[in-house]
């Protein structure tokens, strides 16, 4: 097979929530690289809570904070954070909406007191893998720092969470004409709904794009694997997108290929019907 570029999200993708990726994920990984593709993380992490077990895997770069950061081989090609009066305008509107924020900086993550009461509580669907990693970090006591820590000097990501969906409408007038909404799956009985705000023209698709044209490849090289709405922009650029058997609806609806779940790996698997191995 010729050389392909591969973009793989990390939650729900690569691992379950805050696990190590499996041995044969990391197999199909390295074996992938020495056959001559490269492979990239393609996150809505921000660098901070991207584990060393992940990282020890072996990647030709990464892409984070849903696009807002690039690096190739160590190189930063794109960093961007949304500037301080931005941040401070987005919470102002969720907080007059009674949602709470989430906020991920260079530094590390910082959050409303009420959300991680909301997300203790919380009864995630299985599918939504955003929710229970954020679940996890907090058990696992992963260093979430509360918002009066916050440094206020820009931040790559906001992510929300509500008691109801309506809330989170009646905040699209405000912001809707600058960020793209990812709402994560949620079910029949939620109490939590839970996603993120995207920067138009600032997205994981834009992230790969990037890396295709700083090493001279095109899109129709690519290759992305995903499981959740904010994983949309990189599985529309991909030539080939794949859908985790564990995604959402929507994005298995529009992937090219939907794949085994997380838990059986789907990776390795895919990556072996694909030729890459």
């Amino acid at each position: 097979m010729d050389r392909k570029l591969i973009f793989l999200d990390i939650d729900g993708t690569l691992i379950t929530a805050m696990s190590e990726p499996s041995a044969l994920t990391v197999k199909a990984v390295r074996r992938a690289r020495e056959n001559g593709h490269k492979v990239f993380l393609c996150t809505g992490r921000n660098m901070a809570i991207i584990g060393r077990d992940i990282l020890d895997v072996g990647f030709d770069g990464i892409i984070s904070s849903a696009g807002s950061h690039v690096e190739v081989g160590g190189e930063v090609l794109f960093d961007s954070l949304l500037t301080e009066e931005t941040v401070q305008e987005c919470l102002s509107v969720f907080h007059s909406h009674g949602i709470y924020c989430r906020i991920e900086t260079k530094e590390g993550i910082y959050t409303d007191p009420q959300m991680e009461a909301l997300l203790r509580n919380a009864k995630p669907d299985e599918r939504n893998s955003e929710l229970i990693r954020m679940q996890k970090e907090i058990e696992k006591g992963i260093g979430i720092q509360p918002y009066d820590k916050y440094p206020r000097q820009g931040a790559y990501k906001i992510c929300f969470t509500s008691t109801t969906l309506d809330a989170i409408e009646a905040t699209k007038p405000y912001l809707g004409d600058r960020f793209v909404y990812a709402v994560h799956v949620y079910g029949n009985s939620s109490s939590c709904f839970n996603g993120e705000i995207i920067r138009m023209g600032i997205d994981k698709g834009n992230g790969m794009d990037l890396v295709c044209r700083h090493l001279g490849m095109a899109a129709k090289d690519t290759i992305a694997f995903g499981d959740s709405m904010n994983d949309y922009g990189m599985m529309k650029f991909a030539h080939i997108s794949v859908a985790m058997g564990n995604a959402c609806d929507e994005l298995k609806e529009m992937a090219d290929i939907v794949c085994k779940n997380v838990e059986q790996d789907g990776i390795y698997y895919a990556f072996k019907d694909m030729g890459l191995l």
